[in-house]
């Protein structure tokens, strides 16, 4: 999946669709550390600001947690 920079919706949002997916698929599976920052800037070709707001709306839906000094992970659903 890519970012469409044309489209309507906001590149961060698309971001996070991408992400969510992932996560509810299980590319990125539960407890897992997601990909950094940086990673994601060099695989999406966005800034940390975008990168940083998508993030965000995750944890927003409380998709991901941050463990301090680790990264953020995938959190556990409340159904397992």
């Amino acid at each position: 999946m890519s970012i469409d920079r044309e489209g309507v919706r906001a590149p961060y949002l698309q971001l996070a669709d991408i992400l969510r997916t992932r996560i509810q698929t299980g590319e990125i599976p539960t407890g897992r550390k997601l990909p950094s920052q940086m990673e994601l800037e060099q695989e999406f070709d966005l800034s940390r600001n975008t990168i940083k707001k998508a993030l965000d709306v995750l944890k927003a839906e409380d998709l991901i947690e941050t463990a301090p000094g680790r990264g953020l992970f995938v959190k556990n659903s409340k159904a397992e």
